[in-house]
């Protein structure tokens, strides 16, 4: 594995800048770095390594010069231009993480594998409380202000989670913050793992009220592991991770989230029991291994010609 030398996996780790940079302060700089990362990664990887799995645009470009089967997880949302970028590597297998996502783009080789999670890591929590959850980049596109909205029609305190990154700073100074009072809206700062089982895990539901092409929404699937609804408006992926009446319910307006989260009557045995079926990490493992094995049987192909 290649990443920065913070990161902790169960696999052996090779890095050249040894601590993550987040939020960045230069994007430029960061892309510098990114690009002399990838550039000595795939170099490296080269040496016995049957395939390269990668997980931004720029490593693409460095396949030109390797004779070693590449694998692309896109991660982001549709941009044109990246669009563009691809149809210059068709000989890449490219990885969409929704078919919503997969829909938008059009190279040869792609295929759609839905992220999945160490169940392990979530607490499973059958008794929640009174309160709504949010978690996400506090920023207008996630909806932090549309939870707000549902916690004020129904009266229901909502425990808001989440990193105000420098862009959104007035999003969250104007529309937030003033709307505060600890009572019914409530703000905790950011989230690690240890956070997210507390606030999930006893959460009667979970707000997912996106204005915009969601290319997964992981923290969907995290709340679901946790035995906790999501209740969601119908954004990019949102349709494929939410099923209505089983995990959550899509949900088509603010007026419908509201009256939702007065009405839940989902089991979160039966939430758990979905997530451990449809996003586990082994499902997940299994799908990438096949991807993997359809992309080095086509190079050996490629080579034998």
């Amino acid at each position: 594995m290649y990443a920065n030398g913070d990161s902790m996996p169960e696999a052996p780790n090779r890095w050249i800048y040894a601590h993550s940079q987040w939020p960045l302060k230069s994007p430029e700089q960061a892309f510098i770095k990114e690009l002399n990362h990838t550039s000595w990664a795939m170099r490296d990887a080269t040496v016995g390594c049957d395939v390269i799995h990668i997980q931004s645009p720029q490593g693409l470009a460095f396949s030109r010069f390797i004779d070693v089967p590449i694998v692309l997880t896109i991660h982001g949302p549709h941009e044109a231009n990246l669009s563009d970028y691809y149809a210059h590597f068709p000989g890449a297998h490219y990885v969409a993480i929704s078919d919503d996502q997969r829909k938008q783009e059009v190279m040869p080789k792609m295929s759609t594998i839905h992220h999945g999670v160490d169940i392990s890591q979530y607490d499973f929590v059958q008794h929640k409380k009174k309160y709504l959850s949010f978690i996400g980049r506090i920023a207008p596109v996630k909806g932090v202000h549309i939870a707000i909205d549902v916690a004020k029609r129904t009266g229901i305190p909502l425990k808001i989670a989440g990193e105000v990154q420098p862009v959104h700073k007035d999003y969250f100074e104007q529309k937030i913050k003033p709307q505060i009072d600890n009572t019914l809206v409530e703000y905790i700062g950011p989230a690690d793992l240890s956070v997210k089982n507390d606030l999930l895990g006893n959460s009667m539901a979970m707000l997912f009220p996106v204005q915009w092409k969601e290319p997964f929404g992981l923290v969907m699937v995290e709340a679901m592991a946790c035995g906790t609804p999501v209740l969601a408006m119908p954004g990019g992926s949102v349709p494929e991770v939410v099923r209505d009446g089983i995990s959550g319910y899509v949900c088509k307006s603010v007026r419908q989230m509201a009256h939702r989260a007065l009405d839940l009557n989902i089991s979160p045995f039966v939430v758990r029991g979905y997530v451990e079926e449809n996003f586990s990490i082994e499902k997940m493992v299994l799908q990438y291994v096949e991807v993997y094995g359809k992309a080095i049987r086509e190079k050996n192909t490629d080579r034998a010609a």
